[in-house]
């Protein structure tokens, strides 16, 4: 769970200096900072993406995982579930520590980069894709907390529990899958996260949440082999 306590630790850091000297970035400078870092989580997205031992299977859980996020609808539900938030906590008197905690908690953890990371971080003790969030995650902080106060900094609970829980549930998994399948389900996060980086550059409007079922395609796949 290195990567997660980094991600949280990056995300109190960040509000305490956005909290106590209310900085306030430039438009330009934050832009150019995170092309910046947006072109570094792309570099990492190519590296996992290209380790895969099976292309047609990478292909396949990608477009099955893309018809079942479709059907689900996986990123309006995330996004509804954050405005029910909004609205639950908006009434309940304390509106800036409220707005603070909600818009950064579903900011740090609505997102494929938190899922993948987190995945990553347990199956294979790979933490760069969470050091890359944190980046992000770190900058952002400042700017919100610098608006919105102390509740940005709470946030980094949320961070914690959402993030830690998946690193442990996928570190338990560990012994049960492959090195096939566990390098497969790496390259299709890659490849989300490649997803994520065009999103971030503006040059894409990908919906990733739909296509975070794919990552787990392998692990159906290698069952059903095992089962006939």
């Amino acid at each position: 769970m290195i990567g997660t306590l980094v991600n949280a630790a990056s995300i109190v850091a960040g509000s305490i200096a956005g909290t106590l000297f209310k900085i306030g970035i430039p438009e330009r400078v934050k832009t150019t900072v995170m092309h910046a870092i947006s072109l570094s989580v792309l570099i990492i997205g190519f590296d996992s993406a290209l380790k895969f031992k099976n292309l047609l299977l990478v292909i396949i859980s990608l477009s099955i995982g893309g018809i079942l996020g479709e059907l689900l609808d996986i990123e309006k539900k995330l996004n509804q579930f954050g405005s029910f938030l909004e609205r639950k906590l908006a009434r309940s008197g304390d509106n800036r520590v409220s707005e603070g905690f909600v818009t950064a908690s579903l900011i740090y953890c609505v997102g494929a980069m938190a899922i993948v990371g987190a995945l990553k971080d347990g199956l294979q003790g790979d933490h760069s894709i969470l050091f890359a969030k944190s980046m992000l995650d770190g900058i952002s902080s400042i700017i919100f907390a610098s608006t919105l106060g102390i509740g940005v900094m709470i946030s980094s609970i949320s961070v914690l529990v959402y993030q830690g829980l998946i690193t442990i549930c996928a570190s338990l998994l560990k012994s049960l899958l492959t090195t096939h399948v566990v390098a497969d389900m790496s390259a299709i996060g890659g490849i989300l996260i490649i997803g994520i980086s065009l999103n971030m550059l503006n040059l894409t409007r990908i919906k990733i949440g739909n296509l975070l079922p794919s990552i787990f395609v392998p692990i159906v796949y290698e069952i059903i082999l095992k089962i006939f």
